[in-house]
């Protein structure tokens, strides 16, 4: 059966009326404060609801205060943080939209702290990075906590979905990484171990029903990165531990040595297609997938579930709404405001 942008999908007790997603992007608001959301991300994150995007995921949501990339990101490292992130979800759900969070900590990426923590003591490249400290192992395990917290919060902001951030040379990226992870405990004997304990952690805080997204790089640009089999076996660990749904990404651990990232629509699709059918879990491409042509090329050859678009939605918050009615999708018309008919 083939399927298009516009046929509804679900995953156990999440139902999307499409297969749009918006990726996460940090906004980086010189007007946030302690991690807290305010009326820029309300307005952000709702009009793509009003767009006519199926699930919204919000941007970068770190678990401590020098867990962000920088003083200008988001947190739920206390319970102070959910009424605004809940009063955002009302907003999306109210527009017809379902809302997702991504959950994450930025390790030795965290430009900002002071003394930024990692698996090991490896400086990120960059005059913007500082020397990180090596977390002990009772350290990590409280980071671990620090992710179920998080997930406790998110849900009680009524999210209908949680995405862990194993992508772009973050914490759990870094603990998956023979580049940056030369621990000797556990933690470095078997390079999943970390994001397995965060996946079983945060599986505790969720409801039954409620998927679990995680964000993964599937291939390394620096000399000596990991390639796609091992983030294949990466996910199989991800899945078996109570991972629903792989979001395809890649990069991200350090600047590109001889292999180079793609700057074209579409780079990264053939990793997504190689995990989907390496694990038959559902996943989603993400990645200049903007061009509706190819957005729809994606879904109905089968290569993901669900398409992300990123920037393409900065743009135009409206996207998925001119998508439908550009390409007329049967009953179009369910796919502009009622308050805005009149325009179309």
């Amino acid at each position: 059966m083939t399927h298009s942008l516009f046929t509804p999908y679900s995953i156990k007790d999440l139902q999307l009326k499409n297969r749009i997603v918006m990726a996460p992007m940090c906004q980086y608001s010189v007007t946030a404060k302690d991690g807290i959301p305010n009326d820029w991300h309300y307005v952000h994150y709702v009009t793509r609801a009003v767009g006519g995007t199926g699930l919204i995921i919000i941007e970068m949501t770190d678990v401590e205060p020098d867990g962000r990339i920088t003083d200008y990101d988001l947190g739920l490292w206390s319970d102070e943080h959910i009424p605004a992130f809940a009063r955002i979800i009302e907003g999306i759900h109210a527009n017809g939209a379902k809302a997702g969070i991504q959950i994450a900590h930025a390790g030795r990426k965290a430009e900002d702290a002071a003394e930024p923590v990692a698996p090991s003591a490896i400086k990120f490249p960059g005059d913007a990075y500082t020397m990180p400290r090596a977390l002990t192992t009772s350290e990590v395990e409280e980071r671990v906590q620090l992710f179920a917290d998080a997930a406790r919060r998110a849900v009680q902001a009524g999210v209908d979905t949680i995405e862990l951030h194993g992508a772009h040379g973050y914490l759990i990226h870094q603990f998956q990484s023979p580049l940056t992870n030369k621990r000797d405990d556990i933690y470095g004997q078997e390079l999943s171990r970390f994001g397995v304990e965060v996946i079983q952690a945060v599986k505790k805080e969720m409801p039954a029903g409620m998927p679990l997204i995680f964000r993964i790089s599937a291939v390394e640009y620096a000399d000596g990165g990991y390639d796609i089999d091992h983030a294949i076996e990466l996910s199989k660990a991800y899945t078996a531990a109570g991972v629903d749904v792989i979001h395809v990404s890649s990069g991200g651990e350090g600047p590109a040595g001889a292999r180079k990232p793609g700057n074209f629509p579409g780079y990264q699709v053939g990793f997504a297609r190689q995990i989907r059918e390496a694990l038959k879990v559902p996943v989603i491409a993400v990645g200049m997938l903007e061009d509706p042509a190819l957005a729809e090329y994606v879904v109905g050859n089968g290569d993901a579930d669900l398409v992300a678009i990123a920037r393409g939605l900065l743009r135009d918050p409206y996207w998925a709404t001119h998508v439908a009615v550009a390409k007329q999708h049967g009953d179009h018309d369910r796919h502009i405001p009622e308050q805005y008919t009149r325009a179309y």
